[in-house]
């Protein structure tokens, strides 16, 4: 029998520290055996092996940072919201690289893993809505404000940034320049029109 009080909400917490404190080559069932304290074989009683656990870890913390940063843009527009976002997403990406590093590259056909990635999406959507964007115009927004954040985290992690400007003014004209980006122009009209091919 599994081990009293172990269930695989209680596995996934223990994978998630192992992944937090040394990364996902660390992250192994005989690790989350060893800190949940059951021999690895009982581990398959909670999850299919370590595929399934990645799964499970990628879903967790689509879920939470989701939340995170959704809780952060409540009741804000514009560049008030996309400041929120910004600066949530650089926050986990920062505090939680490993976390942040596994969702980056996890893809799975597999309906839950579908809605938790679905409901980060739907959290930048929210944002880049309040810019009045909506159909193709939406979806490059949203690509673009995820690439705008996470290069410049992978940059600052990575100590990309030599100069001994302050990396924190970067951010915030980071944060001015995308929200230029996402206005509507009133003279121009849709930024991202089809432009029309020659005869």
């Amino acid at each position: 029998m599994p081990r009293a009080g172990l269930s695989p909400e209680a596995v996934i917490d223990a994978a998630l520290e192992i992944l937090d404190e040394h990364g996902q080559e660390r992250l192994t069932l005989k690790a989350v055996a060893d800190r949940t304290g059951v021999a690895s074989p009982s581990l398959y009683k909670h999850v299919h092996g370590l595929p399934e656990l990645r799964r499970l870890l990628a879903i967790r913390i689509l879920g939470d940072t989701a939340e995170r940063i959704g809780l952060a843009i409540i009741g804000r527009t514009g560049q008030d919201a996309l400041d929120a976002y910004l600066t949530e997403y650089r926050i986990f990406a920062t505090r939680h690289p490993h976390r942040h590093a596994l969702i980056e590259r996890a893809t799975y056909d597999d309906p839950a893993f579908a809605a938790a990635s679905a409901r980060l999406t739907d959290v930048a959507d929210a944002v880049a809505r309040g810019f009045g964007l909506d159909g193709e115009e939406l979806l490059h927004a949203v690509r673009t404000m995820r690439a705008a954040v996470t290069g410049f985290v992978s940059l600052e992690r990575g100590r990309g940034y030599r100069t001994p400007t302050d990396i924190d003014a970067s951010f915030a004209y980071l944060r001015r320049a995308l929200a230029a980006g996402l206005r509507p122009d009133p003279v121009a009209g849709p930024r991202l029109a089809a432009t029309p091919q020659p005869g």
